[in-house]
């Protein structure tokens, strides 16, 4: 589906990223790094727990999961900013963004769409992205972690972020790569496209259209 139509035929005003899987092919890295960090501790996680209960959530989420016990947010962040200094380190030497992107990035800003962005990972991470791929200009708004209450699959993060840009969420689309981002812009109000870097076709059903990259939209 090529993205100037489906603006057209959408009326679409605003365009809203989540970050890992969707800017950036991550998640590996993630996974990576959460095993890693947990050596220490004597904990494992597999890809399929991974996937199913850290993926694409908040890091109070993920904390609260590996560690089998509720936490304040500020314990839960002691943890949580650990873990992601080894991703950074990790990543760093390889971080690129996803086929595709700032061409689409580029066509949006040009085509009078607002874009902004919806993760449910932490600020600096947002930051070491930035500084390695130039694109902080195209955002206008960024909604993270810090400003929700409920993290993915709720909506709170796509309505908030679509608040912050002005938009009604019916003339917004999404971009995201987990089912549990799927489900809370779907369940925002709106149209979503799903990436396969990181979950199967199978798994993104409930995405209105599902692209290997953004290359596909053009």
């Amino acid at each position: 589906m090529n993205i100037r139509t489906l603006i057209s035929s959408l009326q679409i005003q605003a365009a809203i990223f989540d970050l890992d899987g969707t800017l950036v092919d991550n998640n590996a890295y993630h996974l990576a790094s959460w095993r890693k960090y947990l050596e220490e501790k004597k904990i494992d996680i597999s890809e399929e727990n991974y996937r199913r209960y850290i993926n694409g959530r908040t890091n109070k989420d993920a904390i609260e999961y590996i560690y089998q016990r509720k936490m304040s947010d500020e314990e839960a962040m002691v943890y949580a900013l650990e873990k992601e200094a080894v991703y950074r380190k990790m990543y760093a030497p390889y971080i690129k963004p996803v086929n595709g992107l700032i061409p689409l990035l580029t066509l949006l800003q040009s085509s009078g769409i607002k874009i902004g962005m919806a993760t449910s990972g932490v600020p600096v991470n947002i930051e070491f992205l930035f500084e390695h791929i130039p694109i902080k200009d195209y955002f206008t708004a960024i909604i993270h972690s810090q400003h929700i209450t409920k993290g993915k699959p709720d909506a709170e993060i796509y309505r908030k972020a679509a608040e912050e840009l002005q938009v009604a969420p019916k003339y917004c689309i999404a971009f995201e790569d987990a089912a549990v981002g799927v489900s809370s812009a779907k369940s925002a109000g709106m149209y979503t496209i799903a990436l396969l870097t990181t979950q199967t076709q199978e798994e993104l059903t409930a995405a209105d259209l599902i692209i290997k990259d953004f290359t596909e939209l053009y």
